[in-house]
């Protein structure tokens, strides 16, 4: 079973060692901000997982660092070369890493349980395989909770053939969250209490006062046993939001050049956070997404889901500017300054109105001129989604659920300004394989809040006793059906697909999509042999149990 499931009795063991574990760290772990090298290049390079205590807003967090530092040093590589690198392990458990978005020999993934044994206490890997892509990427730990801690970190590879014209500068952005509360200690109090962390309910005074949602509409979400307020599961209210490893008033702070092109590369290393990305008074030119180059496309802001990666060119002016990159439940932001010179700031924009969920959000179609177009709208119907298996672990299955695509994202449909939808993503060139499906999979991804407990069509990873199965070679169009009222970024380990959007065969290229709530998401894919974990990429989503291993064999 992958290193990833936890049970009952795991997790009290884990909270009861919270306090060896502190006194352990106090006494081993060296304070950090980012210490030793930040960037790495070769083909041959080492990388060493160990403990630490990281500051964070002036606060001392604990944290799992790759060679020292929260998020690891930046993979510098390119295009065809190959690359040997040795994971020396100093936990008192098992790690790995994971090289998200890399298309690879699946033994090579990183999951333990799946590709290979994991790498265990105090001893060492090597990976080995050669690069044959080129784009923004990264790597995390696919071990226990150690992913939530801090194990993440940045790859750039460059093309093969020199860029003739390289922009003034190249900066990583890596998007993430952090709490000074263990996860397991965050994880017990969502099995308790689903609601724990909410940080802005729906209230009696805001009722009287004409605030959220109206009595009709919160009587309607109450009779469904449903939370409007339910954004996120972990906010800001534990979660501080980094970029590039430093908080709200550490400030990362990175140059630009007035009047010259400067390439960001954000990258949502967030276990648990969606990110709405801007850079007020400043236009992004979107240029690639999940590595894959696109058509640009010119906008004010873009919602990115654990997982996801988006380059983009800015030309700024003589001036300072705030990267702002707000919560999607609006409860907190991270935030970073780009300067043409020393010292300056910009101003920090205040946090947003917060997000309520729709009936759209369940999966109801609203305009019911139709009556529906004959469909169930009960929410718990099995005519609805007959595979899935019905129980205490699924909460509802969406009535109507619709192509969402072209949906900015939630809480940004009336924010006033251009912002990104996978609609507008378009690539550049044609794809590799435009053969039409040979084959459809409908898959629904189904949950409890109440239990907190998630799954692929009511199926926990620890009730999946076969993988899903496809052939080498075969091309698939993949549905997903999301059935709860949370967005959920979902990740094929190994693959790059395209997802159905409309545009043929330039449609964009993606290695992990969201599929916003009450919605549905179909992207084709080519099917690679080996061992393949999908799976959500909210991190506890995925621990408890929205998780499938996808096996690919020769016919």
């Amino acid at each position: 079973m992958p290193a990833i499931q936890f049970h009952r009795r795991q997790l009290l063991q884990g909270a009861a060692a919270l306090t060896t574990l502190c006194a352990g760290l106090a006494s081993t772990a060296h304070a950090a901000a980012m210490p030793g090298a930040r960037e790495l290049a070769g083909e041959e390079i080492t990388l060493t997982i160990g403990q630490t205590i990281i500051q964070v807003d002036g606060r001392p967090a604990r944290a799992v660092a790759i060679n020292g530092g929260v998020p690891g040093p930046t993979l510098r590589l390119r295009q065809g070369q190959k690359l040997r690198i040795t994971v020396i392990n100093e936990l008192n458990e098992d790690t790995s890493l994971h090289w998200h978005g890399l298309e690879l020999p699946f033994q090579m993934d990183g999951v333990p349980g799946v590709s290979f044994p994991g790498i265990p206490a105090l001893g060492r890997f090597t990976y080995e395989f050669a690069i044959t892509q080129h784009g923004t990427y990264w790597y995390h730990s696919h071990s226990g909770l150690q992913e939530m801690m801090g194990c993440y970190g940045s790859i750039v590879i460059e093309p093969a053939a020199a860029d003739p014209a390289p922009p003034a500068h190249d900066h990583v952005m890596v998007l993430s969250d952090h709490s000074y509360v263990h996860p397991a200690g965050i994880l017990r109090k969502l099995k308790v209490d689903p609601g724990h962390y909410a940080r802005y309910p729906q209230t009696l005074a805001g009722l009287i006062a004409g605030k959220d949602q109206p009595l009709k509409t919160r009587l309607e979400f109450a009779k469904m046993r449903m939370d409007p307020a339910d954004i996120s599961d972990v906010t800001g209210k534990v979660f501080r939001y980094l970029i590039n490893g430093r908080g709200m008033t550490d400030n990362f702070t990175a140059p630009i050049t007035p009047g010259a092109p400067t390439r960001l590369r954000f990258i949502n290393a967030g276990s648990m956070t969606f990110f709405n990305v801007r850079i007020p008074d400043l236009a992004m030119k979107v240029i690639a997404a999940d590595g894959q180059p696109i058509v640009p496309v010119e906008v004010d802001e873009f919602q990115m889901g654990p997982g996801e990666t988006y380059d983009v060119l800015i030309t700024p002016q003589d001036r300072a500017y705030t990267v702002a990159a707000e919560a999607m439940d609006r409860s907190g932001m991270a935030r970073a300054t780009l300067t043409p010179r020393p010292g300056l700031a910009a101003p920090v924009p205040p946090l947003r109105a917060p997000v309520r969920l729709t009936m759209r959000d369940m999966g109801m179609d609203m305009d019911m001129s139709h009556g529906g177009g004959g469909m169930d709208m009960s929410m718990r119907s099995q005519a609805n989604a007959p595979d899935v298996k019905l129980g205490p672990g699924v909460d509802m299955i969406a009535p109507m659920p619709v192509d969402r695509t072209g949906d900015p994202g939630l809480g940004l449909d009336k924010i006033g300004h251009r912002v990104l939808t996978y609609r507008d993503l378009v690539a550049p060139e044609q794809n590799p394989d435009t053969r039409a499906a040979q084959r459809e999979i409908e898959m629904h991804l189904t949950g409890s809040m109440d239990r907190y407990l998630w799954s692929f069509d009511g199926v926990t990873m620890s009730e999946a006793h076969h993988p899903v199965t496809w052939t080498t070679g075969e091309r698939l169009r993949i549905t997903l059906i999301n059935d709860t009222m949370m967005g959920h970024p979902i990740h094929l380990h190994g693959h790059i697909f395209e997802l159905v959007t409309g545009h043929g065969d330039r449609s964009p290229r993606k290695h992990t999509v969201i599929v916003q709530p009450g919605g549905k998401v179909s992207f084709d894919v080519t099917a690679i042999e080996g061992d393949w974990p999908m799976h959500c990429h909210l991190f506890l989503h995925m621990a408890m149990g929205m998780m499938r291993v996808v096996k690919v064999r020769g016919a």
